[in-house]
């Protein structure tokens, strides 16, 4: 069985909207990020037996998408819960000094990625609650978010997309008025 490594809340967002086929997809077709820079910043997320390669990113990133991209608590349930399966993924406790700490194992190597990201968004469904993962609301836009404001209100990506989506409803507002 092998261990499967944590995977930080930015991180996973970082590997969604930089491989992720939807993101990209509605982002206009941008280029990859480096996998190098990706892994050297996640270095525990490295196979033992290689390198990251951008299919595996891509791969991991498309299969947590829908989680983000559901619109209820159940649907977004049922997602993490079926990707949990779909990778094997086990609980265990593991001993670190005179500690215990809840760890998870999955049986193939080649798993161990996509675990990792079901593990994290699992771990970040219960501890953040279902309304705070997200897809932008910018109709360009395909990027995820995990909403960490104060009053769960947050709907787009970046402050970059919100901008670009008023200024386009103001121009269709000042297009409405001139017309009548």
């Amino acid at each position: 069985m092998i261990q499967v490594p944590h995977l930080p809340v930015a991180a996973l967002v970082e590997l969604v909207n930089g491989w992720g086929s939807v993101p990209r997809a509605r982002g206009g077709a941008r280029p990859y990020p480096p996998v190098a820079e990706f892994a050297a910043r996640h270095p525990a997320l490295r196979p033992p037996d290689g390198e990251l390669d951008g299919s595996l990113l891509e791969s991991a990133a498309d299969a947590v998408y829908p989680v983000f991209a559901a619109t209820d608590v159940e649907a977004k349930a049922r997602r993490v819960t079926a990707l949990l399966k779909h990778v094997g993924v086990r609980p265990a406790v593991s001993v670190e000094g005179a500690d215990l700490r809840a760890t998870w194992l999955v049986p193939r190597h080649e798993d161990a990625l996509a675990a990792s990201v079901a593990v994290g968004v699992y771990e970040q469904l219960l501890a953040a609650g279902a309304g705070r993962l997200g897809t932008c609301a910018s109709s360009t836009c395909g990027d995820v978010y995990v909403d960490a404001s104060p009053g769960a209100h947050r709907r787009f990506c970046s402050i970059t997309c919100q901008n670009r989506e008023r200024v386009a409803a103001f121009r269709r507002r000042r297009a409405a008025d001139a017309d009548s």
